[in-house]
């Protein structure tokens, strides 16, 4: 692209850097965002496609379709923009967040991925498909080329030929969108675009990262029709230990038949259900952000007993592996980029405050008491050695506001209590605006989620937000630490 070179302005806002990306549609800048000062990803369409206003429409419906989608596991869009050159050539362009990572494909490329590593990525896509789903979209093409490893999960890209639930599923020539080999069957029917279509391309991801093939090798339509018109099914899945339900969910996700298929969101619960182990005790141990609570043990007569341990800090199921560069389907991975070790210990809240007040020792009785069942500790437990210590209790900030109430009350209430905090945060410099404005946007999805029965998960995904945002260091770790215990007691409320 002549026209584009490092320092030039576009739209009087976004300032070229590098180049670091190109495909055969568009070519990937990384930019500077003058205004909110901030490194940028820039998808900027190819000159000889921008002539064609059909070209920029596909582009910026794009942005819109991507737009509206504030989830976890989906590449954010910021903004489109169209900048006009002094020779009358247009540049159309869309702005995404800009992601340190490396594309599944490449990953890939060295072969499939251990099960556990492979039904979790696919999870996590199932369920940035689950939120797209319930707004009307459908994906279109769902691959590893167009699904981004980072450090915080696996994140969808390019929503480029995305439609509308119902929309006719061929361009104006009768072509059909997508990659051929992770297309549905009926797609090759003409028939109109349908969450299950993205399904079937969810099995054939999940096929493909379990067992580094596809289930029907084509590079064309042709080679397609003629793989599916034999009807046999796929190869079986010959994974060592690979549980049963990961395989009947695949091979679910491949059926024939649309209406066979399960909807993303039962995808994502069945693989997440094979990532917990068979004893609940271990499950709950292992749950992404559960905190065991505390053993309380009431003094006995005689020698002062030793302090109760500390409860065990919390751990995170087995570890997303890091990645390269977002580039809206097109990624250049940088060198050097060291993988994450199996699994990945979250960093441990600070520890409590030495200066807070600790309940005297009751006076033991005469005669020994026998010792309660295990109960959850009103303070913190001490630190020790080899654990991170469990979060300290919430304290007020500087700006005087309070720490949230014990928890109780109903799911308005707790809400509330989640948004007063965020808008103090915000208020004090404890959290950054525009985060502020994403927690509140997080904060109505797990709202809208307990009418789903999926409160639970919803909970979780707004705490790793929060404690991601903590780490880039734009939420304090007293704020971060307020904003989890907050979401824990809306977990808790009463719908």
């Amino acid at each position: 692209m002549a026209t584009l070179h490092a320092g030039r302005l576009l739209a009087r806002r976004y300032r070229l850097i590098d180049q670091i990306g190109a495909g055969g549609m568009s070519v990937i800048w990384r930019a500077r965002d003058e205004v909110l000062d901030r490194v940028v990803a820039l998808k900027v369409l190819a000159p000889s496609l921008a002539a064609d206003a059909r070209f920029r429409d596909l582009v910026r419906e794009e942005a819109r379709s991507a737009a509206q989608l504030v989830h976890p596991h989906v590449t954010s869009v910021h903004d489109y923009g169209e900048a006009l050159a002094p020779d009358g050539s247009i540049t159309s362009f869309v702005v995404m967040e800009l992601l340190d990572g490396e594309e599944l494909e490449y990953r890939l490329s060295g072969g499939p991925l251990p099960w556990p590593e492979a039904v979790e990525v696919t999870a996590q896509v199932a369920e940035a498909l689950t939120a797209a789903h319930r707004l009307g979209i459908v994906h279109r093409d769902i691959t590893p080329a167009n699904v981004m490893m980072t450090r915080v999960g696996a994140k969808v890209l390019d929503f480029g030929i995305a439609t509308h639930v119902g929309a006719p599923d061929d361009d104006e020539d009768g072509g059909t969108f997508g990659t051929p080999a992770y297309v549905a069957p009926e797609r090759l029917d003409g028939a109109p675009a349908q969450p299950a279509t993205d399904v079937y391309s969810l099995g054939v991801l999940l096929y493909e990262t379990l067992t580094g093939r596809v289930p029907y090798p084509a590079d064309t339509w042709e080679q397609l029709g003629a793989a599916l018109g034999t009807g046999g099914p796929p190869p079986p899945l010959d994974v060592p230990d690979l549980p049963t339900g990961v395989a009947r969910t695949c091979l679910r996700c491949l059926s024939r038949d649309p209406r066979a298929r399960p909807t993303a969101q039962q995808v994502a619960l069945a693989l997440r259900d094979q990532l917990l182990p068979a004893d609940p005790q271990a499950a709950t141990m292992l749950a992404p952000t559960v905190t065991l609570p505390s053993v309380v043990v009431p003094p006995q007569p005689g020698p002062t007993p030793e302090p109760a341990p500390a409860a065990a800090g919390r751990r995170r199921a087995p570890a997303r592996r890091p990645v390269a560069v977002v580039a809206g389907g097109v990624v250049v991975v940088a060198a050097g980029l060291a993988l994450l070790a199996p699994t990945v210990i979250r960093d441990a809240d600070p520890p409590p405050p030495r200066a807070l007040p600790t309940e005297p020792p009751s006076t033991p009785a005469a005669t020994p008491a026998p010792t309660p069942a295990p109960t959850r500790s009103t303070r913190p437990p001490a630190a020790t050695s080899g654990a991170p210590a469990a979060p300290p209790r919430p304290t007020p900030s500087a700006a005087g506001t309070t720490a949230p109430p014990t928890p109780g009350g109903n799911l308005t209430e707790a809400a509330d209590r989640v948004d007063a905090l965020i808008g103090a945060g915000v208020a004090d410099g404890g959290i950054r605006p525009d985060v502020g404005t994403d927690l509140r946007n997080l904060l109505g999805h797990v709202t809208a989620a307990s009418g789903r029965g999926d409160l639970t998960v919803a909970v979780r995904r707004a705490r790793d937000k929060v404690a991601d945002r903590r780490r880039e260091g734009s939420i304090t770790p007293a704020y971060a630490g307020r904003l989890d215990a907050a979401f824990q007691q809306l977990a808790a409320a009463r719908v």
